[in-house]
């Protein structure tokens, strides 16, 4: 029967064995599989997607974006270390958003994590197509259905052999980034780096062909580098000792990423002009073909070993939907039955169903409309989970954290400002891409206002917290 609370939300109580057809995996990750997850989700960024950015504001309009979205995601990092290891639910953002903004804030940001985990794995099949047709000449609808088959079917699995797979997969990715840096660093030359024509925009210049409005078009793509490194709190249930492994895990991850966006930036339109690089399905590959020559062995190798950083980003990011619609789903955000776990404790329904939506999008074919699709939630998101955490200092001092976040507020005031004005950026890049998230996000609110919130779930982990405050509310 449903009790109401307030005015906003309602709940209805459920029976034990709604949460024991409802629960995960316990003690599948530690730190080390984490910081597995956190490279793994955003690996692909460096394979492919971050390129369409030197078209949009060549090399200098790309390096500031990525200075500034690497300044960002450092800052959010740790604020998200801190968040996870004090509050680990399967929810990621949206249990830290509901804790601090209530139940439309955590809707709102759980919402928009999912448009951006739904959409990006849709952006990433694309770019595996790009790879393959280099590699043999295959692409389009079958390989993006059979990828999507193969690797929801993998998670259906369970999660600690997803997880294992997972880890073989990122390190052979890690492997071709490494040879790929290793190859090009002889052909490095500064003037590859700026031989983009100069345009007419304020500012215009070789280091900004497309003056300084290019450095916003950029943001996106910049953001590209480092997306969905933020879903490793998404793992929190199934991990070992979240207070401990949860911090280690994403910093971790979020340095090395640092390192590959580094090289990868540098030596690709170094080695084989920005120009060029403006243009590729599969930048690495046609950077060492440019080097090297066509059919060159070392391209060839890339171009295989390489394969396995856009299919590691694919296979985590599901992962990542997957806990997302399954945290939602359980609390009653989203229809319940999608929460329901198998045999082997994997959401079945929550892997399907998003997973079929992905391929949908994928048949558009458009990977940078997806890109920016991705970062309208994904920035949303940021700047929901940076305010929580500004939030949950003043408001909850006394709550326990393992980590704390270097530089507290600063820290996350940081990110909070620089994510509100990479969402500002989806706009100006591309206008059909956001007014269709736009939309996306309407019909969800609608949902949620018109529907969900009066049939939440009052045992859900998420909302007990709520359920507390209402105990001694009744009591007091």
């Amino acid at each position: 029967m449903s009790k109401p609370v307030s005015s906003t939300v309602d709940y209805e109580s459920v029976d034990n064995d709604y949460l024991a057809r409802r629960s995960l995996k316990r003690g599948a990750a530690g730190w080390m599989l984490l910081a597995t997850l956190g490279v793994s989700y955003v690996i692909s960024g460096d394979f492919a997607g971050w390129n369409l950015g030197l078209a949009a504001g060549g090399f200098g309009g790309l390096l500031v974006a990525t200075l500034l979205m690497g300044l960002m995601y450092t800052c959010m990092v740790f604020a998200l270390a801190e968040l996870s290891a004090c509050l680990p639910n399967a929810g990621g953002g949206y249990s830290f958003t509901r804790r601090a903004l209530g139940p439309w804030g955590g809707y709102i940001t759980g919402t928009a994590i999912l448009l951006e985990y739904a959409i990006a794995p849709a952006a990433i099949v694309i770019f595996i197509g790009g790879y393959l047709s280099s590699l043999i000449g295959i692409d389009g609808p079958v390989v993006y259905a059979l990828f999507y088959l193969a690797f929801v079917g993998l998670h259906l699995w369970g999660t600690g052999e997803a997880l294992k797979i997972l880890l073989v997969i990122t390190g052979i990715a890690a492997v071709a980034i490494v040879i790929f840096v290793l190859a090009m660093i002889p052909y490095f030359d500064a003037d590859n780096l700026f031989d983009i024509p100069v345009g007419e925009g304020f500012g215009a210049s070789s280091f900004l062909p497309h003056g300084y409005f290019g450095i916003w078009a950029c943001l996106p793509f910049a953001i590209w580098f480092f997306l969905a490194v933020e879903g490793v709190p998404l793992a929190a249930e199934e991990s070992r000792d979240p207070g401990r492994d949860m911090p280690r895990g994403i910093i971790v991850a979020m340095m090395v990423l640092l390192v590959f966006a580094a090289c990868v930036l540098l030596l690709a339109p170094g080695g084989a002009g920005a120009q060029l690089m403006s243009e590729s399905a599969a930048p690495l590959v046609d950077a060492l073909e440019a080097a090297y020559g066509p059919d060159n062995w070392v391209a060839g190798l890339v171009n295989v070993v390489g394969l396995a950083g856009l299919i590691a980003s694919f296979f985590s990011i599901i992962f990542g939907y997957s806990r997302q619609v399954f945290a939602l789903s359980r609390a009653g955000y989203l229809p319940r039955w999608l929460s329901v776990t198998n045999a082997r404790r994997a959401p079945t329904l929550a892997l399907v169903v998003p997973g079929i939506i992905g391929f949908l999008l994928s048949l558009t074919g458009q990977g940078d409309l997806m890109i920016t699709m991705a970062v309208f939630g994904a920035t949303i998101s940021y700047a929901m989970m940076m305010l929580s955490h500004l939030l949950l200092r003043s408001r909850e001092p006394d709550l326990p954290r393992p980590y704390r976040t270097p530089g507290g507020r600063l820290t996350s005031g940081v990110a909070l400002v620089l994510a509100l004005v990479a969402f500002v950026s989806t706009f100006l890049v591309s206008l059909q891409a956001a007014l269709w998230s736009a939309a996306f996000y309407a019909l969800m609110l609608a949902y949620f206002g018109f529907y969900s919130r009066k049939r939440l779930v009052a045992q859900a982990p998420e909302e007990e917290f709520a359920a507390i405050k209402r105990a001694e509310a009744e009591l007091g």
